[in-house]
């Protein structure tokens, strides 16, 4: 079973993420980490976390994690939180809901290295493999 994991690789002018995990729904955790990866080290500020609903629809399923990713990346320009948590109520091929927990980024004490202006649909993919799942996706910086 493939193990929830992510990479980065270097895009023209941009940042490519490479993501594993047994199921779709576990894509998002390892995907989240990418985003964070790519903007700095982040460190929440400690203080209790605030549950979110997130319920998207697309045609397809790597269409709904970059839509996810949007809404998390949002999330952490307007409000300056991140999620710490992702519990997945549907992954289907049209459908996402789930519930993250935020906490807001202690900005002092954690590292900001690139600004992340959008999550495109450039090589935007996810595919099965012979343990799970394997998704790609770019970011522009």
């Amino acid at each position: 079973m493939a193990a929830q994991r992510y990479e980065l690789f270097d895009h023209t002018a941009d940042v490519g993420v490479r993501v594993c995990a047994p199921t779709l729904a576990e894509l998002l955790g390892p995907a989240t980490a990418g985003l964070y990866a790519i903007i700095g080290r982040l460190v929440n500020d400690g203080r209790e976390a605030e549950s979110r609903e997130l319920e998207l629809g697309a045609d397809e399923p790597a269409l709904l994690l970059r839509d996810y990713l949007a809404e998390v990346l949002g999330l952490f320009e307007m409000g300056r939180r991140m999620v710490t948590a992702v519990d997945v109520r549907e992954f289907s091929q049209t459908r996402l809901t789930a519930t993250v927990q935020l906490q807001r980024v202690d900005v002092a004490a954690s590292s900001l290295e690139r600004e992340v202006k959008a999550v495109t649909y450039h090589e935007l993919r996810i595919w099965p493999v012979a343990d799970g799942y394997e998704a790609t996706y770019i970011v522009d910086i």
